[in-house]
């Protein structure tokens, strides 16, 4: 899966591999600023997307190449993350440089201009999988240290947990989000509407949520005066008086928004334990979190979820399971491969699983259980899931059933609690006649809970937490117990001022709007009083609605089949980015996705990869991949209009509007890939859009030398159609090796993702 792989070479004289580190950062900042930035950077990911990548960058890079248009790379994966944190444990030849940390400067230029596919966010059950890889390719990685005893340990700790969760996205997001569905996919979805599944209103589908000691009820926030400006830092202090430094080397400017709340773990218990006991006959029991971009608060969720669960397992067996180093943050999944061969266990664990309401199931054919995994049930892609199919999850038995959706935290709980409802009520959405929806996100500069990795805490013992600004004033404090979850978090007064403008503008386009904040919400109540004075200011006016009016106002809005404007925060831009695309488009994958860089660069997103690890194990397994790229296409296009305007290329405009003709087409003639060997998969998907686009430049008239570069690739495209696909299907069928999931071999991947030697031929 390395296929494209391109490491920047090592700067000599100084380390470039130690993630965060002060010589690196600055070292980093002083080349971009003294070199020249990209055309277009497209990044190297993981999983689906990095194999579609295999098959589609070769044709970008050959089609660019005749516009002037240098495409180069970057690689952002989990393994090269992993690998860049750890030179000292690596040969020369194995190391390679950070490029996350090398982006996350050059997004801060004028002219970035960066395509973004979708990443791993990694779970520590990943990061496991995927340091055990890279160990076994013969990379002298050290393990993950669960327990860290010794100074190194730490450190070590701490470098791999830098990698964990949403490490990527705040780094290169320094801009706020404008996620739409291109026109064209629009009118498609319209006129080949995807299956929804039906609603009745005695359905049993609901959602369960804490109402008190959750993020929600103990949030407390406030906007930093002048006079807080500056450093800070949170502490602890034990019951004994004993005071620890949780972080130190904090600094909030004028303006910014601090929020500091935490979740009750005994409350957390108590809400799970009475969950479970009013299970109704015939419901699935499931918990949806977003344990890999949370990823130090929902794992420890994630866990509590489990250790409830299995409760009366562990109280038998509790000794013997802790011997295996089992822990309840890694999953039912982990557990069974720990005590594998041991009769007794096995028997007990069956027995107690089959003793519990049956749970929401991941794959009922493989036993994956909602608590198999932590990183399998991701709360954005699984509650529009269940929505759309009708309120129905799949059970044990394989069938399909009403569920129970537990969302322990009732700050968003809310959004998907009114969907169901409204869907209960009004019956499901008709894509045919639905209007569009789009979002407006608060995301720059790790906005929001987010960002919030470096200050999240499990409480050690009763106590309490306190931000103590430089000043001396203590910001905020929270009385707390073992194993809380205390978090802070920040939004920055010129990314909520952008995100206001931005959110204006779309309005200004668009029509309906609303801003997502509940006044009655401390985090939101601090928004409100940057929203309203600009609305004023403005001359328009946007409702502000808590997110469960704000939901159904959106339903009803696109149920009369006109188009509204979501205004967000982060959470909620993530959540409902997946929410409404997959209930109008069937995917969030179609979505484009524009993230306007404060500095004047453009991001460009490729949409979501939820469903990625399902497409490469049938890869594997069949060699077909059905990962669709038209998230790719539609960045691609919007990346050279803005390179043409940016740069003033006046081909990369052409290009970017041949793009959008070639997009288009592929979705009219049904070129897109299907689920299944013998169908259309991703490569053949990647040869009709080559052939559209290079037909579409051909026909151009804006420039002759491209119209005349373009015309003998169009017509050898064409003449080679038979050729080309049968060469993709006779690839069909078997399994492939692709020399690892997280690192993967460049020469055998190459070789299952460009089967055609015809198509090869022609695009070199």
């Amino acid at each position: 899966m390395d296929a494209l792989r391109v490491f920047p070479p090592r700067v000599s004289g100084r380390c470039h591999y130690c993630p965060g580190s002060p010589d690196q950062n600055a070292e980093t900042a002083d080349i971009m600023a003294n070199s020249e930035t990209p055309d277009i950077i497209y990044t190297i990911v993981d999983e689906a997307p990095e194999l579609a990548s295999a098959s589609l960058l070769p044709i970008i890079r050959s089609f660019a190449k005749a516009a002037d248009i240098d495409v180069e790379t970057r690689n952002i994966s989990v393994a090269a993350r992993v690998l860049s944190a750890f030179p000292e444990f690596l040969t020369e030849a194995q190391r390679v440089s950070d490029d996350l940390a090398e982006l996350g400067q050059l997004v801060k230029q004028p002219a970035a201009n960066v395509i973004k596919l979708p990443n791993i966010s990694a779970s520590q059950p990943q990061l496991n999988a995927a340091i055990k890889e890279l160990q076994e390719q013969g990379y002298a990685l050290p393990d993950y240290p669960a327990d860290p005893q010794t100074d190194t340990e730490k450190d070590i700790k701490r470098r791999y947990d830098a990698i964990k969760g949403s490490a990527v996205n705040p780094v290169l997001r320094e801009g706020n989000s404008d996620r739409r569905s291109a026109k064209a996919v629009k009118a498609y979805a319209m006129q080949n509407p995807h299956s929804m599944g039906k609603w009745s209103a005695d359905s049993k589908t609901h959602v369960a949520s804490m109402t008190a000691n959750d993020f929600f009820s103990n949030e407390k926030s406030a906007t930093i005066t002048a006079a807080q400006a500056g450093p800070a830092k949170i502490t602890f202090t034990a019951e004994d008086g004993t005071e620890t430094v949780l972080k130190d080397g904090l600094s909030y400017e004028e303006g910014t928004v601090v929020d500091a709340t935490f979740m009750s773990a005994a409350a957390l218990r108590d809400f799970i334990r009475a969950e479970v006991a009013s299970m109704e006959p015939g419901v699935l029991f499931s918990v949806h979190l977003k344990a890999t971009m949370m990823k130090v608060s929902d794992p420890i969720i994630f866990g509590h979820f489990v250790a409830v669960y299995l409760e009366d397992f562990l109280a038998k067996h509790g000794d013997a399971v802790a011997a295996t180093g089992w822990t309840p943050n890694a999953g039912i999944g982990d557990l069974e491969a720990k005590i594998a061969g041991n009769a007794e266990l096995e028997a007990d664990l069956k027995a107690a699983l089959e003793g519990k309401p049956p749970l929401y199931m991941v794959n009922s054919d493989k036993g994956i259980t909602n608590l198999h995994v932590p990183s399998d049930v991701i709360i954005d892609a699984s509650m529009p899931a269940v929505i759309r199919a009708g309120g129905i999850g799949w059970g044990p038995d394989g069938k399909a059933a009403d569920t129970k959706c537990c969302i322990p935290d009732s700050s968003y709980a809310p959004v998907y609690d009114e969907a169901i409802n409204f869907f209960k009520q009004n019956g499901a959405l008709d894509p045919t006649s639905c209007g569009a929806v789009s979002n407006v996100g608060l995301m720059a500069q790790k906005a929001e809970e987010y960002g919030s990795h470096p200050t999240t805490f499990e409480i050690p013992a009763a106590g309490t937490v306190r931000i103590v600004l430089g000043n001396g004033d203590v910001l905020h404090e929270h009385a707390v117990n073992a194993g809380d979850i205390w978090r802070s978090a920040t939004a920055k007064k010129a990314p909520i001022e952008d995100w206001i403008q931005l959110g204006i503008a779309r309005t200004k386009a668009t029509g309906a709007a609303a801003f997502w904040l509940d006044a009655s919400r401390a985090h939101d109540a601090e928004l409100i009083k940057y929203v309203k004075p600009a609305l004023e200011k403005a001359g328009i006016d946007i409702p502000i609605m808590a997110p469960r009016e704000a939901t159904r106002f959106t339903l009803e809005t696109m149920t009369k089949g006109d188009d509204c404007v979501t205004i967000t925060g982060n959470v909620l831009r993530d959540y409902l980015t997946d929410l409404f695309p997959i209930l109008e488009l069937g995917t969030s994958a179609k979505m484009l996705s524009i993230v306007k860089l404060m500095n004047g660069g453009g991001l460009f997103e490729t949409g979501a990869g939820g469903s990625a690890p399902k497409h490469v194990q049938q890869l594997m397994e069949e060699n077909h991949l059905r990962w669709d790229s038209l998230g790719e296409f539609c960045a691609l296009g919007e990346s050279l209009k803005f390179l043409a305007e940016s740069r003033g290329n006046t081909r990369a405009e052409i290009m970017g509007e041949a793009v959008e003709v070639a997009t288009q087409k592929l979705l009219e003639t049904n070129k897109s890939p299907e689920r299944k060997v013998g169908q259309l998969d991703n490569r053949d998907s990647h040869y009709w859009f080559a052939r559209y686009w290079a037909e579409a430049l051909a026909a151009q008239s804006k420039d002759a030398d491209l119209a005349a570069h373009f015309a003998p690739i169009a017509k050898a495209l064409a003449e080679g159609e038979e050729a080309i696909t049968a060469e993709i299907k006779a690839a069909e069928g078997s399994p492939v090796d692709l020399g690892g999931y997280y690192h993967g071999d460049a020469s055998k991947t190459a070789e299952v993702m460009r089967p055609s030697a015809t198509l090869n031929a022609i695009i070199g």
